[in-house]
């Protein structure tokens, strides 16, 4: 039979199970302390995961060319895939064309060209800034590339497409092409080729702007670049088109009519030379210059042509033809600025069938003696009478000469009169459409400073 155990052991037991419980109770230093390094740990091992992840692809990659060299390019792209970004660099707007060597690159607006930094999150690139400035520079990209017009690549392909210089040429590109982009936004100095296109299969460039790799501070942004477009010798600045024209140029200055080409010796036959030949016989008789183009200008080529020749400057002279019971003055491409028939001012409102067909043909004869008709200088803003169904595309900038006799004088005064009273109530109307504004604002605004004072007072 076991011993009974004494007091004095039944107590020390209890002793010990009580200083068991003590010591196994945490102390809060002991806590902090496990949460402080808990914390380090976790950011001590999520500023470690990039650098790790670096040493691994780079492991990766020396191990596959080691092995297998052709496999390397692939593995390159399969870990650039893994690394999408948001933000990329666009150009602003679209390049001036065409482009010559020796002559300054600039957009379709003849402004300097732009380089801005967008996010291309969501529908639309959404213009975004970094807190910090970054170099960004500018090279030549060969125009194929990317294929298809495809608007995803990766960085090492935009690098292995960048065009350098021919060898023993100066380099390609010429100016200012290391920029600063600040909040997002970097205008580009003067810059310019100095070689032409025709050396390379595409026979294209484009421009490309990139951040420089130094200069990323672990930020990845996607490169810009513009259209792809032809960049000829300065020599063929001398073929250039003017835009606009002016009414002297030759004729070969238009869109889509090429200097010696089937369309210019077409022209010269007919003794169109110029650009305000052109337009003449385009008012007087557009259906005759159509045909003398034939076939081989298309309707879409002859739409290019007209519009572009109808931005034509001008300019103030006026010529002025007369006869026995008429006077009509003409503005230099023969559209009708004032017609005066047996002493009657004949404006759109007044001509009828008769009288129209009347001025057409008085028109047809001024075109046919336009070097005996009398020039003068007038400024109007009055647009050209209407004289056939050809001439409802008019330009912005008619005149008109100043008619001599008295009666023509007097009648000139009251249309000034007229549209000076017209200007004068229109001003009217607007100062009172905009009082009436004011105190409808003013009604609207006087219960929300209540609302906001009885907001303020409860708060």
């Amino acid at each position: 039979m076991a011993a009974k155990r004494s007091f004095h052991e039944s107590g020390s037991d209890q002793d010990q199970q009580n200083e068991k419980r003590r010591r196994t109770r945490p102390t809060l230093a002991s806590v902090i302390s496990e949460v402080v390094m808990g914390n380090f740990l976790q950011n001590f091992c999520s500023a470690l995961e990039p650098m790790l992840r670096r040493v691994v692809n780079n492991e990766v990659e020396r191990g596959l060319r080691r092995r297998t060299p052709s496999l390397t390019r692939s593995a390159s792209l399969r870990i650039q895939a893994l690394e999408p970004t948001s933000l990329m660099l666009i150009f602003t707007k679209d390049l001036s064309l065409p482009l010559f060597t020796g002559s300054k690159i600039v957009d379709v607006e003849s402004n300097p060209l732009q380089v801005i930094l967008v996010d291309t999150r969501g529908d639309q690139n959404i213009p975004t800034t970094l807190p910090y400035p970054v170099k960004v520079e500018i090279m030549v990209l060969d125009g194929d590339f990317p294929r298809g017009d495809c608007e995803t690549w990766t960085s090492d392909e935009f690098g292995k497409h960048i065009v350098k210089e021919r060898t023993g040429r100066r380099p390609l590109l010429a100016g200012e092409l290391n920029l600063t982009m600040r909040d997002g936004f970097s205008p580009i100095g003067d810059i310019e080729f100095t070689d032409n296109s025709s050396w390379i299969r595409s026979r294209k460039f484009r421009l490309g702007a990139r951040v420089i790799q130094g200069a990323r501070q672990g930020v990845k942004i996607k490169e810009a670049m513009t259209k792809a477009f032809v960049v000829k010798d300065h020599r063929g600045e001398l073929y250039k088109k003017h835009h606009p024209p002016m009414l002297k140029d030759e004729v070969w200055r238009l869109e889509k009519i090429g200097k010696d080409g089937a369309f210019h010796r077409k022209l010269a036959s007919e003794g169109i030379k110029s650009v305000q030949d052109f337009l003449k016989l385009s008012i007087v008789n557009q259906s005759k210059l159509r045909t003398l183009l034939g076939v081989g200008m298309s309707e879409k080529m002859w739409e290019v042509t007209l519009k572009h020749a109808r931005t034509c400057v001008m300019g103030r002279k006026l010529y002025i033809s007369q006869g026995p019971n008429y006077t009509i003055i003409l503005n230099p491409i023969c559209q009708v600025v004032k017609a005066v028939i047996n002493g009657q001012i004949y404006t759109n409102r007044d001509l009828t069938i008769s009288n129209r067909a009347f001025i057409e043909n008085l028109v047809r004869e001024a075109c046919t003696n336009w070097n005996s008709l009398e020039e003068v200088d007038g400024l109007s803003n009055a647009p050209a009478l209407l004289t056939q169904g050809d001439f409802v595309d008019q330009y912005s900038n008619q005149c008109h000469a100043t008619i001599r006799s008295d009666e023509h004088h007097a009648r000139l005064m009251d249309e000034s009169i007229q549209v000076a009273s017209m200007q004068s109530n229109a001003i009217f109307q607007c100062n009172d459409c905009v009082f009436e504004i004011f105190v409808l604002i003013s009604n609207v605004m006087d219960p929300l400073k209540g609302i906001e004072i009885a907001l303020a007072d409860i708060i």
